[in-house]
């Protein structure tokens, strides 16, 4: 079935993303911004779990998670641990959230309007998972380039 997929994906994903976070050598270089680079590796973390935790957690699994988008970006200096929580908790959420999903219930419509149109929840799932990896990429890159 696609759930056990996708679920390992997330969960490899954000295995990785947490691995990332944990390799910053200087904690505070997690937020650092510079020349292009305007999303910090902190945000862009903050930023993949409130996504996860919305579309996912509250939208397909009930969890009453509420998100505040603005904050993802505005919020800055969150222990390096606490990112980690945040992203392990979110696995949680996965682990919790996609095995109790049917395929008929990935054929179903989206219960937002997200882009332009209406989609099934499989495709929407899909698309989480790109997303990460574009962030998860991005933050790969972050480190690399800032943490001196």
């Amino acid at each position: 079935m696609i759930t056990e997929s996708l679920r390992s994906l997330y969960n490899r994903d954000l295995n990785k993303l947490k691995t990332e976070i944990e390799a910053y050598q200087k904690e505070e270089n997690l937020w650092k911004t510079d020349k292009n680079i305007s999303n910090s590796a902190g945000n862009l973390t903050l930023h993949l779990v409130g996504n996860i935790n919305h579309f996912i957690g509250a939208q397909l699994g009930n969890t009453g998670y509420i998100r505040h988008r603005e904050l993802e970006f505005s919020l800055k200096d969150i222990p390096q641990a606490e990112l980690i929580e945040k992203v392990e908790a979110t696995i949680a959420i996965i682990d919790s959230v996609l095995p109790q999903l049917s395929e008929e219930d990935l054929k179903k419509e989206y219960p937002l309007v997200v882009f332009e149109s209406k989609m099934t929840t499989d495709y929407f799932l899909i698309h989480l998972v790109a997303h990460l990896d574009y962030h998860l990429g991005q933050i790969n890159y972050h480190r690399r380039l800032l943490d001196i």
